[in-house]
């Protein structure tokens, strides 16, 4: 059982570039200064579609698919951030653009009006372990540094560390900013699809059979 409306789906090779490892703290600014930009208008949409989720009993589409959309773009930059991935993102969340996609619905769901009206209550915990895994993934980010810059490649552990502690803040902004109403999960096993390194497959599929 590893369903949630809000899924990571991981597609990365664990290979990284030592030049760009090197440098990745200062080839994210240009997206942290973008995300701060799309952010307050975002927190905007968030206000808005919450008075339409009171009176309408769901959220309203078109502020659906534009929190959708920056919850797919936070998660290439985190993803791009902590290592978890090779590639320079885009910066517009379109999906299927990078090798870290989130899965988000972007078809509003019928939504319990006393629990939207209590909603920031309600996330406060889920909030409070989110941010525990946002700043122990900075210490596992260290280490995964000096990992990729000696051997040129992510250790899987290290990446998967970082996909889950990413896959459930995005299930906690999900669920926080109306896009679901299903409760972010704890578990590493629900919402998350790790998919098997490309390398690994090619090595796999040379190694001589026995006999």
């Amino acid at each position: 059982m590893n369903e949630h409306p809000v899924t990571l789906h991981v597609m990365d090779d664990l290979r990284r570039s030592r030049l760009t490892v090197f440098f990745r703290g200062l080839l994210v600014l240009p997206h942290f200064i973008w995300l701060a930009l799309w952010s307050v208008v975002l927190y905007v949409v968030v206000a808005l579609n919450w008075l339409v989720a009171l009176i309408i009993g769901r959220p309203a589409k078109p502020f659906q698919r534009f929190i959708a959309a920056w919850l797919r773009y936070v998660t290439t930059v985190f993803a791009y951030l902590f290592l978890i991935a090779n590639p320079f993102p885009g910066f517009t969340g379109e999906p299927g653009s990078y090798p870290i996609e989130l899965e988000v619905p972007t078809t509003p769901e019928k939504q319990n009006r006393f629990k939207t009206f209590f909603r920031i209550l309600l996330v406060y915990p889920a909030l409070i372990v989110g941010a525990v895994l946002f700043y122990a993934t900075y210490f596992v980010t260290i280490l995964a540094w000096w990992a990729a810059m000696i051997t040129g490649r992510m250790p899987r552990g290290f990446r998967d560390l970082g996909a889950n502690a990413i896959r459930y803040l995005m299930q906690v902004y999900a669920f926080y900013f109306l896009i679901t109403g299903t409760y972010p999960c704890s578990s590493p096993y629900v919402g998350i699809s790790l998919g098997a390194p490309v390398v690994e497959e090619a090595s796999a599929k040379k190694a001589p059979a026995k006999k």
